[in-house]
């Protein structure tokens, strides 16, 4: 079976915007987890320019958006791992993977993979297809060959591994992993945050690299410029002024561990598959609706009426998942549904409350593409584009750009090394909730014995505003409290992370890095007696 594009079939609003759902039936045929081990991600981000509107005059106008899914397909076989399906939009292409996801902008590309996966390994090639296919420069600042395009940054990291003995390639160690990217690249620095012997993260970071010429500065952001006192009089970018950063850059990550058994129980197959048989579950009810408010109004076999009853609900008498949402459908919508991972995967992001995260309400063309593994085990990718501002809807041309983020949940739930992640780049201020609400949404789902959250955010050209991300507080870029004090109302985010429901708060560490502001907190939940200490395992 081929690749079907799969229609607006979601538990999501579909608007003009909604992102497109293409499945690669042929990665999902027997797909089983039944060996996976390791949930821990390697994770690795590579920038070619600051954002999408500063690409470097070279690169093509659509920059990594114009790779095709084959191309990026030759560089994740070097990774070992298969594309299960992927989200188009316009900013960014989200690939579900059977390890893990990858998200790719113009400008750059994330990839994280879990298990055995070698993913630095395709990093060269990663490179070269930025060079040859979306005209991104080299340059001599590159430890490598001629075709390599010279990244702006690099970034790399990840949690202590469970099982570093059963790792492959350069991921043996840490020092392993530090010495291959310093064979690459020129000035880049390795850190250990966290205890030792303890739960611990790494990280590998590059600065950036100024040699790389960006093209004329858009409007919007010469506006920025002009405010921060950056901007000359004859238009030309003054050298010497700070930096201007997009206030929206930022990235939250929890790695949990030591799952609640109960918790982890919905994301085991047979549990899915459960909830799925019963006819009056509201996932049921909502899917049969969401079909065809999602095919636009083709023709699924039936007719609307026929598949829905008067009251707008399926009237069969027994609900079969997967006999009743494919057997009476026909062509490309057939195929999608049977696909019984992806079916499964929308059940449990209902189910969980990970469709919650980002509402529908709030986010209408949000995308949520997610997959059941058999026996066990989930991944799903969310494309959340940004709601339109009221600055744009008016029609003010000096507003930022829409943009589109994601959030990326993997979950390995079997007893001995549950483990699951969550990752969002949606912007604290975007959201309407503080990042400390996000965190305690994430653990209601998963009820953690521990967890670690790392929050990366550049930092702003306001000296107030700096100090504020140093003390941990999300989202501070021009947001104030009350009276008008962004240090207070910084330190009283802050504060809220200290005291994460049901949590303790056993260690915070801050990195003041090039350009970012790193914050890392790791938790134990109250009353968890611990267990097994970590595995600590391999060589620092």
């Amino acid at each position: 079976m081929g690749d079907v594009e799969m229609p607006h079939l979601n538990t999501l609003s579909p608007g003009e915007a909604t992102p497109r759902l293409t499945i690669h039936h042929d990665a999902t045929v027997d797909l089983d987890s039944s060996n996976a081990f390791e949930g821990p991600e390697k994770l690795l981000e590579v920038w070619f320019g600051p954002s999408p509107d500063d690409l470097p005059a070279t690169a093509a106008p659509a920059g990594l958006k114009r790779v095709s899914t084959e191309t990026w397909k030759e560089m994740l076989d070097l990774v070992n791992c298969k594309v299960l399906s992927v989200v188009t939009s316009e900013h960014v292409d989200a690939y579900l993977l059977s390890e893990s996801s990858m998200f790719v902008f113009p400008h750059k590309l994330i990839l994280k993979t879990c298990g055995t996966t070698t993913l630095l390994s395709g990093l060269p090639k990663m490179l070269e297809i930025a060079h040859e296919w979306a005209g991104f420069a080299c340059s001599l600042g590159l430890r490598g060959q001629g075709t390599w395009a010279t990244p702006y940054r690099v970034f790399y990291s990840r949690k202590n591994f469970l099982y570093p003995d059963k790792q492959r390639g350069p991921h043996r160690s840490w020092i392993d992993e530090v010495k291959f990217l310093d064979k690459m690249f020129v000035g880049g620095s390795a850190y250990m945050v966290g205890k030792m012997n303890g739960e611990h993260w790494y990280l590998y970071i590059t600065g950036p690299d100024k040699s790389l010429t960006p093209p004329a500065t858009p409007e919007w952001e010469k506006q920025v410029l002009a405010a921060s006192g950056a901007l000359m009089s004859d238009g030309m970018v003054d050298e010497a002024a700070p930096s201007p950063v997009l206030e929206d850059d930022e990235t939250l990550e929890m790695l949990m561990t030591d799952l609640d058994p109960e918790c982890a129980k919905q994301f085991h197959l047979d549990h899915a598959s459960a909830v799925a048989a019963d006819p009056d579950h509201e996932w049921v009810l909502r899917a049969q609706q969401d079909i065809w408010k999602g095919h636009d109004g083709g023709d699924l076999g039936n007719s609307k009426d026929e598949w829905l009853g008067s009251n707008g609900v399926h009237d069969h008498d027994e609900v079969d998942v997967f006999a009743q949402l494919c057997a009476d459908t026909e062509g490309p919508v057939k195929d999608v549904l049977t696909t019984e991972g992806h079916v499964l995967g929308t059940v449990v992001s209902e189910t969980s409350g990970l469709s919650d995260i980002y509402p529908s309400s709030r986010y209408p063309d949000a995308r949520i593409d997610a997959y059941l593994f058999t026996p066990c085990g989930f991944s799903a990718n969310g494309v959340i584009p940004a709601p339109a501002s009221a600055s744009s809807r008016e029609g003010n041309t000096k507003a930022a750009p829409a943009t589109t983020h994601y959030f990326t949940v993997h979950v390995t739930p079997e007893s001995h090394c549950s483990y699951a992640s969550f990752e969002t780049n949606v912007p604290g201020r975007q959201t309407g909730r503080e990042t400390a609400e996000v965190v305690e949404h994430v653990l209601n789902i998963f009820r953690p014995g521990r967890f670690s959250v790392t929050l990366f955010e550049a930092k702003s050209n306001n000296n107030n505003n700096v100090h504020a991300n140093v003390v941990g507080g999300p989202g501070v870029g021009g947001v104030f409290n009350e009276n008008g004090n962004a240090l207070a109302a910084a330190a009283r985010r802050s504060a809220r992370m200290e005291s994460i429901k049901g949590y303790r708060r056993v260690e915070r560490i801050v990195h003041d890095l090039d350009g970012y502001d790193l914050v890392f907190r790791y938790y134990e939940r109250e009353g968890w007696k611990g267990g097994a200490p970590p595995r600590l395992g391999e060589v620092v």
